[in-house]
């Protein structure tokens, strides 16, 4: 993984090469990772941007990026995509749970 100015470049599952650009990046004191939020910038057939999640090294000692394998670690995830997409759409509304 190459990251210059929030973009890197991976290969899908055909070797093809695909640009990639960072959404965010946050560390999770619940599971001690290290998480990466990016999107290819392609659609869905609803036509919303793709956003993906994986596991990363911030350290860059590995630049490979690891898969998300327990619902625990998607909920966290999903929470915070939900919270940033409510930031970026305006709807924050200064809830607190």
């Amino acid at each position: 993984m190459n990251n210059e100015n929030n973009k890197f470049t991976i290969k899908n599952e055909m070797g093809e090469e695909v640009e990639c650009e960072v959404l965010f990046t946050f560390d999770s004191e619940e599971t001690g990772k290290s998480y990466i939020a990016y999107t290819d910038n392609t659609k869905s057939e609803d036509g919303s941007t793709k956003v993906y999640a994986s596991i990363y090294d911030p350290s860059g000692k590995s630049s490979d990026l690891l898969p998300i394998e327990t619902d625990r670690e998607w909920k966290i995830i999903e929470n915070i995509l939900a919270s940033a997409q409510e930031k970026l759409s305006g709807k924050n509304e200064n809830e607190e749970e």
